[in-house]
């Protein structure tokens, strides 16, 4: 797997793809859009013959996918206070707090609170409201007893635990609890990938050309 976090005119992932590896590029500038997707799209074409196109017989092949950055989900007021990022509509902060949670995205048209699913009967729902006793009420018994559902709001006014079908957490806090900080080492937890062997050949040039 071939990572470079300053991918600058795409050179180290259309070398990287023209050898067969794995690769992961990341850019903040407009290289993106004026470089990085041009160039890999000539090298998919087998267009681009620079680098080490002769000596892998380059001759095209593969793909890639790119994905924009969002803003972050999270931002600080004027008190100093973590808030929801006003950036984030509600369709927006939905889908981030599903991904979180490891729910999948899929808003039911027939139901209010059905913003996600993890199984047939455990559904998630997602508000920036301060939910009373008696809105958490009525949500528990639209839910029933058979169904689960986890509820992530901005607040809530009362024990976390007191309706049976519901878990009840309160937004900033949720995603706060899953950023980690001051860590020196922020390791990549990447499962499942295919493993390629290693060409010996192919270390010298990738290690050569970049």
């Amino acid at each position: 797997m071939i990572l470079d976090s300053f991918a600058g005119s795409g050179t180290t992932d259309a070398v990287a793809h023209k050898m067969g590896r794995k690769w992961i590029v990341v850019e903040l500038g407009e290289h993106c859009h004026t470089h990085i997707i041009p160039r890999l799209q000539k090298v998919i074409d087998g267009e681009d013959q620079g680098d080490i196109s002769k000596a892998v017989h380059w001759k095209g092949g593969g793909g890639f996918r790119y994905y924009s950055l969002a803003p972050s989900l999270l931002e600080k007021d004027k008190w100093n206070n973590w808030v929801i990022n006003k950036d984030y509509n509600p369709t927006m902060l939905a889908e981030a707090i599903c991904k979180l949670e490891g729910f999948s995205y899929e808003p039911s048209e027939s139901q209010w609170w059905k913003h996600g699913y993890s199984t047939e009967q455990d559904f998630i729902y997602v508000t920036t409201q301060n939910l009373s006793v008696a809105q958490l009420q009525a949500l528990s018994e639209e839910v029933g007893s058979e169904r689960s559902l986890l509820v992530c709001c901005a607040a809530f006014r009362c024990k976390a635990d007191r309706f049976a079908n519901l878990t009840i957490k309160k937004i900033p806090k949720m995603v706060l609890s899953r950023c980690e900080w001051a860590h020196d080492d922020y390791s990549l937890n990447v499962e499942n990938l295919p493993q390629m062997e290693r060409d010996p050949e192919q270390d010298d040039l990738f290690g050569g050309g970049v």
